[in-house]
């Protein structure tokens, strides 16, 4: 089988192909990274560091929200505060209520496994953080963030929906649905690019999730097709939440530099205070990855990216329709005053030429059959998963939860942090 470039107009030998398996393999792995490791990586690359750009990215190398970089920290809580820190906070749920089967993700914090739950035979994602490593990166309050964001989702066809949470000494466990149709970013890269039609499906249910975040004064901040997924039969679900800013009303804005380098607005790279039309450019740099196998002003040089993104004009090539390239010239739009969203937010977005042929009522409803079915045979079938994650050995010390534990200062940090945490819906929800 030959692979052909356009730049080359040839066939590849066996020696180029294989420098694109790598330059594949590099792309793939930055695009997982936290955008805290990959400052860091490109901290310690000399030519990147030369543009004066990413000198001044830089100078920020932790994404801390502004007001509370000069706080006080808060007095230590009272006895009758404290966490308990017994076999779990939350005496409902402790790790040994579950069967952890496989691990299906990993972050930066601790890793997402499919689990059984022993007395309900249901099955869920949980996803298992490690305390210590979320207080050395001082990241507390993106977790709690996170938490809080996931418990007002439960309304929403097309965000992940949180069970409940619960903590031991060490760690904090999400009980989230589980979704195996395989992010956005795997069918990407198997299948290159998406016809415009899956395209407009894809952003219309992606809009439809970030319009309600917004109505919840919420931005999300973080999309990209890692953080897409598929159902099992083929609908977007929105996951990951801790970069999410709450209490950002109409025409409110917030100043943190927070992403991921592919899909960082203009105004966030310029340091600038931005509001909810960042989500606007994300949603407009994955739509036209979807349209074209790359984001809009990717480039392997981060420094070169970086100025693409704020000086470089948005090129769009002939081979979609007018519709489309209008849509993405007003989502792609470099002043964010301007941008497609900004006056009247998701309304704009909705009423769009490009998603005329949306029934809006029937989307949010599921009464459209997604373009494309994952066909996943049950909640075993883990075919959409990385490989990377599924062989990976589950730890034991997962769903183990210690009968004691010394009350060290570290131990106490925790218990402190992550005040509130636990988390158990109201007993009428069940019925």
């Amino acid at each position: 089988m030959t692979v052909k470039t356009e730049a080359a107009r040839g066939t590849l030998t066996y020696s180029r192909m294989r420098g694109m398996v790598a330059i594949l393999i590099a792309f793939m792995k930055q695009r997982r990274m936290g955008l805290n490791d990959f400052i860091q990586k490109i901290a310690n690359n000399s030519y990147a560091c030369k543009h004066p750009e990413v000198q001044s990215i830089l100078k920020i190398s932790q994404p801390q929200e502004p007001e509370l970089m000069n706080a006080n920290p808060s007095p230590p809580p009272s006895p009758s505060q404290q966490i308990n820190l017994g076999p779990s906070s939350n005496p409902h749920a402790k790790p040994s209520d579950f069967h952890f089967l496989k691990v299906i993700g990993k972050g930066s914090f601790g890793k997402v496994l499919l689990a059984r739950h022993k007395a309900e035979e249901a099955f869920y994602a949980v996803k298992v953080l490690q305390k210590k490593a979320i207080l050395k990166k001082k990241e507390e309050k993106h977790i709690m963030s996170e938490r809080n964001v996931l418990l007002k989702n439960v309304k929403h066809p097309f965000l992940v929906g949180l069970h409940f949470s619960f903590q031991t000494a060490d760690k904090l466990y999400f009980v989230l649905d589980y979704i195996n149709g395989g992010e956005l970013f795997y069918h990407l890269q198997r299948e290159r690019c998406f016809l415009e039609p899956r395209a407009r499906f894809y952003a219309a249910e992606i809009a439809s999730a970030l319009g309600y975040l917004h109505s919840l004064n919420i931005v999300y901040r973080d999309l990209k097709p890692e953080n897409i997924l598929l159902d099992c039969q083929g609908h977007i679900v929105l996951t990951d939440f801790g970069l999410c800013k709450e209490n950002i009303e109409h025409n409110g804005t917030t100043s943190t530099f927070c992403g991921t380098p592919e899909y960082l607005a203009p105004e966030v790279l310029h340091k600038q205070p931005y509001d909810r039309t960042v989500d606007w450019w994300c949603l407009g740099a994955v739509l036209y990855e979807m349209l074209y196998g790359l984001p809009p002003f990717y480039s392997r040089n981060t420094a070169e990216m970086y100025d693409n993104i704020l000086n470089k004009p948005l090129q769009l090539k002939p081979n979609i329709t007018n519709s489309a390239r209008h849509l993405l010239e007003g989502l792609l739009q470099k002043d964010r005053t301007k941008r497609l969203g900004a006056k009247d937010d998701f309304m704009e977005i909705k009423n769009h030429v490009f998603f005329s042929v949306i029934n809006w009522d029937d989307l949010i409803n599921k009464k459209i059959t997604p373009p494309f079915n994952p066909n996943v045979s049950g909640p075993s079938d883990l075919r959409h998963f990385d490989p990377e994650f599924t062989e990976e050995p589950v730890p034991n010390s997962i769903g183990r939860s210690p009968d004691s534990i010394l009350l060290t200062a570290s131990v106490k940090e925790a218990a402190e942090a992550f005040l509130g945490f636990s988390y158990a819906p109201p007993v009428d929800s069940f019925l």
